[in-house]
């Protein structure tokens, strides 16, 4: 029996990268498309390489040419307008097509928790948020009007080796090592959860071909819940040292770092625990495994490996010492 042919859009991404090499793992034939840039993540042996542009669907059409696949899933679909194009060209040749959405389309301020996949769709402080919400809208109304397969996939803030969960990258590891304060938003005790990418890997795959997860949403988190001071205290503790700790409002930093602000205002800013039962229900036996204990190890120990990953941004580093001094 044939390999089911699985086409991954943005191939070379924080989850992508990690869902790509775990379909090779279990067997699937995998198509990757990418632009050609290099996140720093090796190749996948097995996995083949097209070239296009999920901005540009004439290059994603060109890509695949005349070819059908028992799974697509599009990592890189951010506007509703290239959503129509993926149902335009994946209509009929796709066994099924997976969105993956954010886990910050949920309404902002949070009325109840946890969190489930039918609490209302609502964020007015993050465009990025509102398009998401309005690419969920055309994939509910194309299964309704045609019965187009998708699965819309909405994880929270999933991080691996190469992806800091605080900005800046580097930044905020120089400045525990140089003892100087970490600007934390708020009073550093709302709830996040963070998820490594493996994890979010192993619940994706398992939703491949499932009929029972087409024409719905399902969120993919951690069970685990930490405070943000939690978090730069684990990250801390990952490179040797106390972290020392500055609460700053999250509206004064938003002021400060524009650029942070949507973001922080439409999603970090909210305590967030979610109810994993659906997931849970769609991949048996399924668990995020990797606490972020280990998983803060997993981000020092990446940075601290090649000594080029250890760039400070100056601009957000000058704008901590700015409101740390407040």
């Amino acid at each position: 029996m044939a390999a089911q042919r699985v086409l991954i859009v943005g191939g070379n991404g924080i989850l992508s990268w990690w869902v790509s090499k775990l379909a090779v793992e279990l067997g699937y034939d995998v198509s990757q498309i990418t632009r050609g840039q290099s996140f720093d993540r090796p190749p996948i042996d097995g996995a083949t390489i097209l070239r296009g542009d999920a901005d540009n669907p004439a290059s994603i059409r060109a890509a695949i040419g005349g070819a059908d696949f028992d799974i697509v899933a599009n990592f890189r679909a951010y506007r509703p307008e290239q959503v129509a194009a993926d149902i335009q060209l994946f209509g009929g040749r796709a066994g099924q097509y997976l969105f993956v959405s954010s886990a910050s389309a949920y309404q902002k301020p949070i009325a109840a928790l946890p969190i489930v996949e039918s609490t209302p769709l609502r964020n007015p402080f993050w465009h990025y948020s509102r398009e998401k919400i309005a690419c969920e809208d055309l994939l509910v109304a194309a299964y309704r009007a045609s019965g187009f397969p998708s699965t819309i996939v909405r994880p929270s803030h999933t991080y691996d080796g190469g992806n800091m969960p605080l900005p800046g990258g580097w930044t905020a590891f120089q400045r525990m090592l140089d003892g100087k304060p970490i600007v934390i938003h708020g009073d550093g005790t709302s709830w996040w959860t963070l998820t490594h990418s493996r994890d979010f890997a192993r619940a994706f795959v398992g939703l491949f071909g499932n009929p029972h997860a087409l024409g719905s949403a399902v969120h993919i988190t951690s069970d685990e819940h930490l405070t943000w001071d939690d978090i730069a205290r684990l990250l801390g503790r990952a490179i040797g040292v106390k972290p020392v700790l500055v609460h700053v409002a999250s509206e004064r930093i938003a002021r400060e770092l524009p650029d942070l602000g949507p973001g922080l205002l439409g999603d970090w800013s909210h305590s967030v625990i979610f109810d994993n039962s659906r997931i849970r229900n769609l991949v048996p036996g399924w668990a995020a495994t990797t606490p972020f204990s280990a998983g803060a190890r997993d981000v020092a120990e990446w940075y601290s490996s090649v000594p080029s990953r250890k760039v400070v941004d100056r601009m957000l580093n000058a704008a901590w010492d700015r409101l740390a001094a407040l």
